[in-house]
């Protein structure tokens, strides 16, 4: 839930919860942004030509310090590859307030901040900005506990928040050691309080602290470095280090969704990427005509549910570079909960403002009647959701000039090899020719994958047969939904199909262990028969105008599609090193299932936060159930 603010008579944000200005005058805060904290931390001389800089700030407030920051790394030529800013709020504001708050030339990147400052339930939430340059992370929380359960490393420490007389929490010894266990031999700390007691903790936890000429009306500053004369111990991290020192020459076995967004995610940072595919980029699940993204809900907002929405969020992102319209649409999505089971927790339900709300909301009856569903029929509306062509999606990804593309290659066997700069692994195809060489490989080829990791993990093969058809005069008249509807299956009406005119996709079945492509002519039959079963549920009015085109006279007016999906034993993607130790620089980000669109943009962020020592994407929990090494523990 957002924190109201009251402005003061001169223009001041102020914080009834606190009893206290965020600034005093707009001047002021831009001064304070700039020298106490930005150069105060040796900014930007110290990022000069780093691949990456990670700051964290103890308090986001109105982001003051971010936009500046962000301000400076635009136009600074010798910027870091990508910026990373890591943030803790209890309390965020409204996405209004952040834009009546910005000083005049802040406005534009205020608007864009803005725009996705929504939906901030507790938690890790990833903002991205300048095609995913710069990634603004926030902990929505209590900043002492989010940085124990993250354990983010950081390059620099913003210190800063209400008094700390009117926030104590933000200030006591224990946020002290906790920001000291993020640091490295090197961090630079700035802040704008003098406090004795500040200076005495991070002087006890590490730091060597100096106090500088303040901006007025301070007289002084603090400035310190994280240098103790012990060596620190270990953070216990979330997830094991297995980050690599550089960026160099990566395969990515699969080009798919899974494998352009892996791809994606490392050309940004400084890969030089070679995407092979045994057919070509999209030709297997990743192919669907048309698909729904949508965050999953449940009572208890499950692990499936806090994960969908950190998915949805990132490929918004993504999407957001596309053509809104012809290649997407977040136009939202009715589910029908066909089993008449609740979705949306009870805390959403009842409190409009509730964060939650932003995701998802008990469908009103207007909606449901506009869609083909009952007015009374237990429902939710998604307002973050809607449509994709995910062959266009895979397309965008790849489209980075420092990804190459190899097409009708089969990799069937990956090597270690000795080369003249050290180990790199080889693909191999059929013949025992070499396709290509690298430093690291991730191997992002659905159920194919299986046989590329030689069987070491339980993974599920799962035939998948959509029914698809042309909005045309056989169709016209049929009460379409205004939007996509899931629930038991989905179904995606008024969809661009390029120079065809507009489409409709409905699906999906879900055959468990079935590999065989293409599917009988009996099992694309019970395929179409199970797609229109499963639309009498989601939208009856709209089955029985479309049965005479199901039917066997009119089988040409309905047309299917079959791709092979893959799955893990618990039904979430895998994620990281197949073996650090033992086969280092092999890596994986498949079984997907069903949720390739809403989940494969943030497993290859995930990947890349890993690969980088970069901050999580996700809350360190999600990324433990992510991770590959879960598979080990099996």
């Amino acid at each position: 839930m957002t924190e109201p603010l009251s402005w003061l008579p001169d223009g001041t944000p102020f914080s009834p919860r606190f009893n206290d200005r965020y600034h005093s005058d707009v001047n002021r805060g831009l001064d304070q942004a700039r020298e106490v904290f930005f150069h105060g931390c040796g900014l930007p001389a110290a990022w000069a030509d780093q691949p990456q800089w990670r700051i964290l700030e103890t308090g986001f407030g109105l982001g003051l310090n971010f936009l500046t920051t962000w301000k400076a790394w635009r136009e600074d030529p010798h910027r870091p590859q990508i910026l990373h800013f890591t943030s803790a709020e209890a309390w965020p504001v409204s996405a209004e307030d952040l834009r009546r708050a910005a000083p005049e030339p802040f406005k534009t990147l205020a608007d864009e901040l803005s725009q996705q400052f929504w939906g901030l339930l507790p938690g890790v939430h990833r903002l991205s900005f300048d095609e995913g340059r710069v990634l603004l992370t926030l902990y929505i929380g209590d900043a002492q506990a989010m940085l124990r359960q993250q354990s983010p490393v950081t390059d620099s420490v913003y210190l800063d928040g209400f008094s700390p007389k009117v926030n104590p929490e933000l200030w006591n010894t224990h946020m002290i050691k906790a920001i000291a266990r993020c640091c490295h031999h090197g961090t630079r700390l700035a802040t704008w309080t003098i406090a004795r007691a500040i200076r005495d903790d991070l002087a006890q936890c590490g730091f060597e602290v100096t106090k500088v000429p303040g901006v007025p009306p301070k007289r002084d500053n603090l400035q310190a470095v994280f240098n103790p004369r012990w060596e620190p111990r270990v953070t216990r991290e979330a997830l094991p280090d297995v980050s690599r020192p550089s960026a160099g020459a990566c395969m990515v076995i699969g080009a798919g969704l899974a494998g352009s967004a892996c791809a994606a995610s490392l050309a940004r940072r400084g890969w030089q990427v070679t995407v092979i595919d045994a057919n070509h980029a999209a030709a297997g699940a990743s192919g669907l005509p048309a698909g729904v993204f949508s965050p999953h809900v449940s009572p208890d907002d499950s692990v499936l549910s806090r994960l969908s929405r950190a998915g949805v969020r990132s490929t918004l992102q993504t999407l957001s570079l596309m053509e809104r319209g012809t290649e997407w649409d977040d136009c939202g999505v009715l589910e029908h909960r066909v089993d008449g089971t609740p979705g949306i927790p009870r805390a959403w339900s009842e409190d409009a403002k509730h964060s939650g709300t932003d995701w998802s909301r008990t469908a009103t009856p207007e909606q449901c009647t506009a869609n083909g569903v009952p007015p009374d029929a237990t429902t939710c509306w998604h307002l973050r959701a809607g449509w994709v062509r995910p062959p266009l999606l895979v397309a965008h990804q790849l489209a980075h000039p420092a990804i190459q593309q190899i097409d009708k290659a089969g990799v069937t066997q990956l090597v270690r090899e000795l080369g003249d700069d050290g180990p790199r692994w080889c693909a191999i195809n059929a013949q025992g020719d070499s396709i290509a060489v690298a430093d690291l490989v991730i191997i992002t080829a659905g159920f194919d994958s299986h046989a590329l990791l030689q069987q070491r993990w339980p993974l599920q093969a799962l035939r998948g047969q959509v029914s698809w058809g042309l909005h045309d005069d056989s169709t016209n008249d049929a009460p379409w939904p205004q939007v996509p509807v899931n629930g038991h299956g989905n179904l995606v009406p008024h969809v661009p199909m390029g120079g065809k005119g507009q489409g409709w996709v409905l699906g999906s079945t879900f055959e468990r262990d079935v590999t065989e492509l293409p599917p009988s002519a009996a099992d694309r039959a019970m395929a179409h028969a199970e797609n229109l079963g499963k639309l009498r549920e989601l939208v009856p009015p709209l089955a029985s105008a479309m049965e005479p085109s199901f039917s066997n006279s009119h089988a040409t007016e309905v047309q299917g599609w079959s791709a092979v999906r893959c799955a893990s034993h618990d039904r979430l993607p895998i994620v990281g090193p197949v073996d650090h130790a033992e086969l280092p620089g092999l890596w994986v980000s498949t079984a997907m299932g069903s949720r390739g669109l809403t989940l494969s943009v943030l497993c290859a962020e995930l990947l890349a936060a890993r690969l980088h020592h970069e901050p999580l994407p996700v809350e360190a929990r999600l990324a433990q159930l992510l991770s590959s090494e879960r598979m080990v523990r099996r």
